[in-house]
C-alpha cells in the first residue's frame, strides 16, 4: 500500500518518501516512525506502541524518541508549534492527522542517473539483517555509519553520504542500478546474522558497472563483545577496500585508455607501474608522474607519489651513482604536504621520502603520526611507520603497528613490505632467528626486495651461518649491482649507531664489496 498526503508519497515497501517526485532522505528509524503513524492514523498511539513497533520493544530515552518525532515532522514540513500533520496529545501520545489517500501500487518514478565521479567512488548500502531479530538492525546500521565515516578518510575516494545510501534499505536492488542512480563506481553491501550469542557479519565489494565481486570476507564474534566486533569489522573493511579500489581503478583505466590522459589517470598508471617494482617500472612510473605534474603543477598526490617512487629507488639501490635526485625529491615531498596537509596518503608517502633522503629525518615520524590520525586504518601507513619506528630504535612500537597492518589487510598484494618490516623489527629487537623467518616470508613474495635480502644477510651472520649469508649477498648484488658497504652506509639512515655497525660488519663478512 502506498500513502499520499499533501504533495508527499510514502511507499513502505520501497522504503521511500518522495515530495513532488524528489526523494526525501530519512534515517531508517524516522522512516519507520512516520510509516507507523500514517498506518495507525485512526487513533492516538502511545509511547509504548511506538517503542514496540519502531524499536522492537527496546527502551529508549525520551530525548531519543523526541528527536525522531522532530525529524519526522521536519521531513514533511511540519513543526512542533503548528502540528499540522503530526499532533501531540499531552500524557496520551501522538497521532497523524493529515488527509491520507491510499493506492495499491506505487507509480514508478524514474530516477535520473547521477553524474559519475571522476575517480574512485563508493556507496555503502545498509547491511541486511538475516537474524530475524529487529534489534540487530540498529547494530548493522551503526556499523555501516562507522564504515562510511572511516572510508571518507581514504585519500581520493568519494563516499556517498549515509542519507543517500540508506534510501535503499529494505529494498531488493540491482547493484548496477545503484551505481547509475548514485553515480558511483563501487558498492559495498553486507549482511548480519545472529545465532544464539554468536554474530556473523559478511561484506562484499562490487564493481557497480559490471556487477563483479572484487572482495568479500566474513567476521565472527560474540554478542557480549559487540562493540569491539563492530570496530574490528569497520577497520578491516576499510583497510582491505583502499588497496583493492586502487588496483581496480588502475585496471579499469588500463583497459579503457583515454586519448589524452589527465593527471589523475597518469597517477593511477604510475601506481600500477610502481607496484610492479622493477628498476624499469619505477623509472616509467616517474615519467608518468612528470607528465601529471606538467598538466597540473600543484597536484599534491602526484608530488608525493613522485617523491615516494624516488625513495623506493633509493633504498633499493636502483638510482645511478651519479644521479642527483635527493634534494629535489625531498623538496617535492614538502610541497605536497603544504598543498594537502589533510591527505593521509600524501602525508605517509612524503614522510617515507623525507626519512630516506632528507638531511633532517626527524620530522618524518611526526608526519606518519599525522597520517595515521587522519586514517588510522591505512595498512601501508602503519607498515611504513612501524618500519621507521624500528629503525629509530623502537622495535616493539614498530612491531605493534605492523602486526595491526597485517591483521587489517592479510591479503595485501604488497604484503612483502609488511613482512620485510617485521624482519627489521625482529633484528632491531635482537632476535635474528625471527628476523630470518620474516625475511624469508618477504622474499617468497618478492625476490627483488633488497631490504629483506639485507636483513637476511645480517641475521644469518648473527647466527653464524656465514656460508648462507654469502649466498644471499650474491643474490643481493644481482638486485643491486653497484652496492658497496660504504655506499650503503652513506645512503641509508641509521639513527641507532649500533645497528649501523651491525649492518656494516655483517655485509662485509658476507662478501659485499667495501
Amino acid at each position: 500500500m502506498v500513502y499520499g498526503f499533501d504533495d508527499f508519497v510514502l511507499d513502505p515497501d520501497r522504503r521511500e518518501l518522495r515530495r513532488g517526485g524528489e526523494l526525501v532522505a530519512l534515517e531508517p528509524q524516522v522512516f519507520d516512525l512516520l510509516a507507523f503513524l500514517i498506518k495507525a492514523r485512526d487513533h492516538v498511539v502511545s509511547r509504548d506502541e511506538i517503542l514496540d513497533v519502531v524499536w522492537g520493544g527496546r527502551i529508549v530515552s525520551e530525548a531519543t524518541l523526541a528527536s525522531r518525532i522532530s525529524a519526522a515532522r521536519s521531513a514533511i514540513g511540519d513543526s512542533g508549534e503548528a502540528q499540522r500533520l503530526i499532533r501531540t496529545f499531552p500524557r496520551k501520545g501522538i497521532r497523524f492527522i493529515g488527509d491520507v489517500s491510499e493506492r495499491a501500487e506505487a507509480t514508478p518514478t524514474p530516477v535520473a542517473a547521477a553524474p559519475r565521479f571522476d575517480g574512485p567512488s563508493i556507496a555503502v548500502l545498509p547491511f541486511t539483517n538475516m537474524s530475524g531479530d529487529p534489534a540487530q538492525d540498529y547494530f548493522a546500521d551503526g556499523m555501516v555509519e562507522d564504515i562510511i565515516t572511516a572510508l571518507s578518510r581514504c585519500s581520493g575516494l568519494a563516499v556517498i553520504a549515509r542519507n543517500s545510501s540508506f534510501t535503499y534499505k529494505g529494498r531488493a536492488v540491482d547493484i548496477r542500478t545503484v551505481g547509475r542512480e548514485l553515480g558511483v563506481g563501487y558498492v559495498l553491501e553486507g549482511s548480519v546474522r545472529r545465532v544464539g550469542e554468536r554474530l556473523r557479519i559478511s561484506g562484499q565489494l562490487i564493481d557497480a558497472s559490471s556487477g563483479a565481486h572484487l572482495w568479500a570476507d566474513r567476521f565472527d564474534g560474540e554478542m557480549s563483545d559487540v562493540f569491539a566486533l563492530q570496530d574490528r569489522i569497520t577497520e578491516s573493511v576499510v583497510a582491505a577496500i583502499e588497496p583493492t579500489l586502487e588496483l581496480a581503478e588502475s585496471e579499469r583505466r588500463r583497459l579503457s585508455p583515454q586519448p589524452r590522459p589527465d593527471a589523475y589517470d597518469l597517477l593511477l598508471r604510475a601506481a600500477s607501474l610502481r607496484d610492479a617494482f622493477t628498476p624499469e617500472s619505477l623509472t616509467a612510473a616517474l615519467a608518468c608522474l612528470d607528465q601529471a605534474l606538467a598538466i597540473d603543477a600543484d597536484y599534491a598526490p602526484a608530488m608525493a607519489a613522485r617523491a615516494y617512487c624516488q625513495a623506493l629507488r633509493h633504498f633499493q639501490g636502483w638510482s645511478a651513482p651519479s644521479e642527483d635526485y635527493r634534494s629535489e625529491a625531498v623538496a617535492l615531498a614538502w610541497r605536497a604536504i603544504e598543498r594537502a596537509p589533510g591527505d593521509a596518503q600524501v602525508l605517509w608517502m612524503a614522510a617515507f621520502a623525507i626519512w630516506n633522503m632528507a638531511d633532517e629525518i626527524a620530522p618524518a615520524r611526526e608526519l606518519f603520526k599525522r597520517s595515521l590520525a587522519i586514517n588510522p586504518n591505512s595498512a601501508m601507513a602503519l607498515t611504513m611507520s612501524g618500519w621507521i619506528a624500528a629503525m629509530a630504535g623502537q622495535p616493539a612500537e614498530g612491531r605493534a603497528m605492523i602486526e595491526r597492518a597485517l591483521r587489517l589487510n592479510p591479503r595485501d598484494p604488497r604484503g612483502w613490505f609488511a613482512t620485510g618490516a617485521m624482519a627489521i623489527c625482529a633484528l632491531a629487537g635482537d632476535d635474528p632467528g625471527d628476523a630470518i623467518r620474516w625475511a624469508e616470508i618477504a622474499l617468497s613474495q618478492n625476490r627483488r626486495f633488497a631490504v629483506a635480502l639485507r636483513v637476511l644477510i645480517v641475521a644469518l651472520v648473527g647466527t653464524g651461518d656465514i656460508a648462507r649469508a654469502a649466498d644471499v649477498a650474491r643474490q643481493l648484488l644481482v638486485v643491486e649491482p653497484d652496492l658497496t658497504v660504504s655506499g650503503f652506509m652513506s645512503r641509508i639512515p641509521f639513527p641507532v649507531r649500533t645497528m649501523a655497525t651491525t649492518y656494516a660488519e655483517a655485509l662485509r663478512a658476507a662478501g659485499v664489496p667495501a
